[in-house]
């Protein structure tokens, strides 16, 4: 029997990986809103949660009778813990599991609903409490404290951007100063072709004294199933390193012995470890079986046994090709986690494979990083506290010559004012969303998108888009994208989407959201007046359709109507299913009249409501149809006398579109 062999982490992860869910911003606000109701109920809030399995079973239970969990846990306190220790991990809550001051503040704004910008950096107010938690964050790694965001800040200033690769491989691998140093000089060198991720890896890791003393005692006794379980290091057990011990002897039997025949046998080898996918695409270059058995020189990769010719050479690549795939995979996963914790911040953009920081804060935090980093290796007394920003480092005051400096060297113009160079970066912004569109939002892919909400197919439809945000909200966001384009791509519609969105443009969902939709507003031109369109969009079908869309639809347009006085505007109702009783009854908002409840004095006579099913919709993208062919439309179907049976079926179901732009340009 082998002495045991620690386990030691080489790598930092920011929160938990069982609290990888979808709709981040949004779980996380639920999960606050659920702990200060759970500790405000008098049966809970004079216990301790720490070691109290029965209290921890309770919140289980509570969650479950919330809808936040679904199902039954095999171990109520364990997922208990699980599904709040994320929220510990960055200051949201404490380790009691009760709200610290920056939940508490975190909380009042999920509550308030207002998550627009009131700070310099111009990011969203949860996105600011997030910023200044994650440069609070800290992780102790093997006895030595770091604080990831500083440390992503730096290397983002010192290189200008990271690939998603470098992100994923070797920023987490950045522990302590001198590590960061290896990593920034490694990664100049990865850039030049000098050296390969897997090698930066495998220093790192080699670097550590319990791999050097695992690798010693495998190379000083014969290889058994006991001693590659022993020199696997795994985090929870020896046995799940079993399925190593006849990997290694058909390893052996291919490269030492030179015997190609059992190719497939190493293939099927893999098979039985956790982690063999990454093996076999390690080893070779094809996952077909019938290709390797047929010619298995052919399908062999390169790779760190190609060259070995004895037992000794071969155990030091068996070693490292093992921990180097153990490493990978737990970068890997922490890939996700880490992302979806950084882009909370809305100042770091992740587009394209590439990974740095949006243009305001770039030149704020590039002023200072310098300073900044000095504490990047420090705990943070201030992570529970709802504080101001220079209150976790004095550099942090926000100098706006800095901004305006660094916007004028980025886009080589010669702005004086804060305000010009937020116009400035609006500009860019339009640029990414509109590049975003051509690339992300063709108009193949959106009507993709569209039978994919008729079919509910959410899974996909996070795919396509983000899991950050609820199919609902998506849906808002990509009739946003469609009469956008339907606009001539003309109007302010990252303003009109009325919708929270990251730093890369998509959209993101939070607790309080979902209110408004979309209100496009259309100056006065040769094809219609000057007005606003209001576009309400529901995936409810039948009776909920009925009771949840019919009264907040007109409720909405009447209030807007009343408020501004244009009775021009409108409202057009997008759904993938239209319920017959729902067109009736818009069509009966022609002539009803809509009071103000709070001085019946103000009224409307009459709204219009135009409703369309995503089959419409789907016309209208696939035809290329432009706004000023359909207000025409929408104006003559709003003047019909049809009954509303017949009238959407003939007025806009059946319309010609061709037919209305050949007779726009005869006119």
């Amino acid at each position: 029997m082998f002495d045991n062999i620690p386990y030691k982490s080489f790598c930092w992860g920011l929160g938990t990986t069982s609290f990888r869910t979808k709709n981040f911003n949004k779980t996380i606000e639920d999960q606050l809103s659920l702990l200060d109701e759970f500790w405000n109920t008098d049966d809970n809030s004079n216990y301790n949660w720490n070691g109290n399995n029965v209290l921890q079973t309770k919140y289980y239970d509570f969650m479950h009778e919330k809808g936040f969990v679904k199902g039954e846990a095999n171990n109520k306190p364990k997922d208990a813990r699980e599904k709040t220790s994320g929220l510990v991990d960055i200051g949201l809550i404490d380790d009691n599991r009760k709200i610290t001051g920056a939940g508490a503040a975190l909380l009042e704004i999920s509550r308030s609903g207002d998550f627009s910008s009131d700070n310099t950096l111009q990011i969203d107010k949860d996105s600011f409490i997030y910023l200044k938690q994650l440069l609070k964050t800290y992780n102790s790694v093997n006895g030595e404290t770091v604080r990831p965001f500083i440390v992503l800040l730096y290397l983002l200033s010192k290189l200008n951007y990271l690939t998603l690769e470098e992100y994923t491989y070797l920023l987490p691998l950045c522990t302590s100063f001198e590590n960061t140093q290896t990593i920034l000089q490694e990664i100049s060198k990865f850039r030049q072709g000098n050296i390969s991720i897997n090698e930066i890896i495998l220093n790192r890791l080699m670097s550590m004294d319990n791999y050097q003393q695992a690798l010693d005692l495998f190379l000083d006794n014969d290889v058994d199933e006991e001693l590659i379980c022993t020199i696997g290091m795994n985090r929870k057990s020896r046995n799940y390193d079993k399925a190593y011990f006849p990997l290694y002897n058909q390893l052996f039997d291919l490269f030492v012995n030179d015997n190609t025949s059992c190719a497939l046998q190493v293939f099927e080898a893999t098979k039985s470890v956790k982690i063999g996918k990454l093996w076999r695409g390690y080893l070779f270059n094809t996952i077909s079986t019938k290709l390797i058995e047929r010619e298995p020189l052919a399908h062999i990769k390169i790779n760190e046994f190609s060259n070995v010719s004895n037992e000794y050479d071969f155990k030091v690549a068996f070693f490292k090709v093992m921990h180097l795939m153990k490493a990978k995979a737990t970068l890997s996963d922490y890939l996700d986690l880490n992302r979806r914790y950084i882009k909370t911040t809305e100042v770091i953009i992740f587009e394209d494979d590439l990974v740095k920081i949006d243009i305001i804060p770039k030149y704020f935090f590039n002023a200072v990083i310098d300073q900044l980093y000095l504490s990047a290796y420090e705990e943070s007394e201030l992570l529970f506290d709802d504080c101001d920003i220079t209150d976790i480092s004095p550099v942090l005051a926000i100098d706006e010559n800095v901004i305006v400096d660094g916007i004028n060297a980025e886009f080589n113009v010669n702005v004086v004012s804060l305000d010009e160079a937020y116009r400035i970066v609006y500009e860019n912004r339009y640029q990414r969303f509109n590049q975003l569109i051509d690339e992300k939002f063709t108009d193949d892919k959106l009507i993709v998108l569209l039978d994919l909400f008729k079919a509910r197919n959410d899974n996909e439809i996070r795919n396509m888009v983000t899991d950050n945000a609820d199919i609902p909200t998506i849906f808002e966001y990509i009739l946003g994208v469609i009469w956008y384009k339907v606009s001539d791509r003309q109007g302010d519609i990252l303003d009109y989407m009325k919708l929270s969105l990251e730093a890369d443009l998509l959209p993101k969902t939070h607790a309080g959201g979902g209110e408004a939709d979309l209100v496009y507003e259309y100056p006065q031109t040769e094809y219609y007046p000057m007005h606003s369109l209001l576009i309400e969009a529901t995936l409810a079908t039948e009776t909920n359709q009925r009771r949840m869309e019919m009264e907040p639809v007109s409720r909405h347009l009447g209030r807007h109507l009343i408020r501004t006085g244009n009775m021009n505007s409108y409202c057009v109702f997008i759904t993938p299913y239209l319920d017959i009783n729902v067109v009736a009854d818009f069509r009966s908002r022609k002539t009803a009249l809509y009071y103000d409840t709070q001085d019946t004095t103000q009224y409307v006579e009459g709204m219009k409501i135009i409703p369309l099913d995503t089959e419409v919709l789907k016309r209208i993208v696939s035809e290329c149809v432009k706004y000023k062919t359909l207000y025409t439309l929408f104006d003559s179907a709003y003047e019909s006398t049809l009954p509303p049976h017949l009238w959407y079926e003939n007025c806009l179901k059946a319309v010609s579109y061709t037919h209305l732009r050949a007779h726009e340009t005869d006119s």
